[in-house]
């Protein structure tokens, strides 16, 4: 189960095993002194090769300009009136900014970075979670969040993450922000990954959303040294996740529009054969590539 999962907790450990956690964590101790786990508070991990997560604030002075143009695209997904669901992060703040100045929206979210940045906007309707409050990213998480998201259903649900690979999909650092991100998931009719090109090709220890279920990923353009996030797109792509690029350099044509590499071959037409749902941002093109979802 660590193997598949990169990472479990000692509860579900006991029931699949049908066993108590004391003996289940005693098991655990054991296969630690071989080297073979990581014991984690309240569950276990593979040992080593994974990224550890970054408090708020340092993270919110990462790729700044990247997370904003991410945002700016993210946002042109979004018609007045809709429901959505927004989880926690640095990216999905920077688009909450965005958000507020989208008449008849309802946003659900258990962040309270992003509550703040939809306080006082005209004609938005915000929702929170119940939980307990974790102040490293100022999430609401737990059981409360998870419950209180029961039978909701929205249009599509924007998430953030620690890493994005095209085997495992998005992860995240913290069980039980994982745990809440995947009631999200649940809520939604389609998923939106944002995440800058420094996550690609990164694997945290708890999956969030299975690559399967994201529907869309926007990201930025990875500089053209950085092939495994070049390779990491087109492998996401191949699984039929929609790509959407977001360039942040300052050179555009007349249309306000800059050419990006992509690592995929652009399309014209989408699965029906009809045209291929184009966005488009100042400083940005962007391909959208139609899904091929695995049977």
């Amino acid at each position: 189960m660590v193997r598949a999962n990169g990472a479990v907790s000692l509860r579900e450990l006991a029931r699949v095993v049908q066993t108590s956690e004391v003996t289940v964590r005693r098991d655990v101790r054991a296969l630690e002194a071989e080297g073979l786990l990581d014991r984690r508070h309240g569950g276990a991990v593979l040992p080593g090769g994974f990224t550890r997560e970054t408090g708020f604030p340092p993270k919110s002075h990462l790729a700044t300009a990247e997370k904003t143009a991410i945002a700016d695209l993210a946002a042109g997904l979004v018609e007045e009136g809709e429901a959505v669901v927004v989880g926690a992060g640095t990216t999905t703040q920077e688009l909450a900014r965005r958000l507020a100045r989208i008449p008849g929206l309802t946003v659900v979210t258990n962040s309270l970075l992003v509550a703040q940045a939809l306080a006082h906007a005209n004609r938005v309707e915000v929702v929170m979670t119940g939980g307990t409050l974790r102040g490293s990213n100022y999430a609401l998480v737990g059981s409360g969040a998870e419950q209180s998201l029961q039978g909701l259903r929205v249009s599509r649900a924007f998430l953030s993450g620690s890493g994005l690979t095209a085997e495992r999909g998005l992860s995240t650092s913290n069980m039980l922000s994982a745990s809440v991100d995947r009631a999200l998931v649940q809520a939604a009719a389609e998923v939106v990954v944002l995440a800058d090109h420094t996550k690609l090709g990164t694997d945290t220890m708890f999956q969030t959303v299975p690559t399967d279920l994201i529907t869309r990923l926007v990201t930025d353009e990875p500089p053209l040294q950085d092939d495994r996030a070049a390779s990491e797109l087109q492998a996401l792509a191949d699984q039929g996740v929609q790509i959407a690029v977001a360039g942040t350099g300052p050179a555009v044509d007349s249309a306000g529009r800059r050419e990006v590499p992509l690592p995929v071959q652009r399309r014209t037409h989408g699965p029906g054969g009809g045209p291929a749902p184009q966005l488009r941002a100042a400083g940005a093109q962007v391909a959208d590539l139609a899904p091929r979802r695995r049977g």
